[in-house]
């Protein structure tokens, strides 16, 4: 089967996952994103930024250059919500959400579907020989995965 088929598919998974969270972000409010999604879990603010710092960190690993989010990390991504201040604003963070999501894309309309069968910066050479599926598109299949996860948590914030 054609490669074109299988990128086909699950940037096509992507898209509607960042389309849903997209959805879930301009219907709430900053005020309601500072809410828990249910009692003593993630609040809406730290899912934002947990998006945006684990979408930021694909650049480097998809080979696309430098992050631009890290200062992110240690709130948003090192440490579960509440263990570190937000010092980001929602607005800022809903800007830097945006901005990594047209980052991404940009890189991703740059491929030929063979580059996606290629290794991610995490793995070795010798390790990609016999673990070829640890390729670019597995990447962003397992974070398609984790878009569907939060987005189940962040939809509670429409109540």
């Amino acid at each position: 089967m054609n490669p074109t088929i299988f990128v086909k598919m699950v940037l096509d998974a992507w898209h509607l996952k960042i389309k849903e969270a997209n959805d879930i972000f301009n219907r709430v409010s900053d005020e309601q994103l500072l809410q828990e999604v249910a009692p003593n879990r993630n609040r809406g603010i730290y899912l934002l930024g947990h998006y945006t710092a684990t979408h930021d960190a694909m650049l480097p690993l998809l080979g696309f250059g430098e992050r631009i989010y890290a200062h992110l990390d240690d709130a948003f991504h090192d440490n579960p919500d509440r263990v570190k201040p937000i010092t980001v604003s929602a607005p800022d963070l809903r800007a830097g959400w945006k901005n990594i999501n047209a980052v991404l894309e940009d890189h991703f309309n740059k491929m030929s579907p063979e580059m996606w069968f290629t290794k991610h910066k995490a793995i070795s050479e010798e390790d990609f020989k016999n673990q070829p599926h640890r390729n670019k598109l597995n990447v962003i299949i397992t974070r398609t995965n984790h878009l569907a996860y939060h987005n189940g948590q962040l939809i509670f914030l429409l109540k």
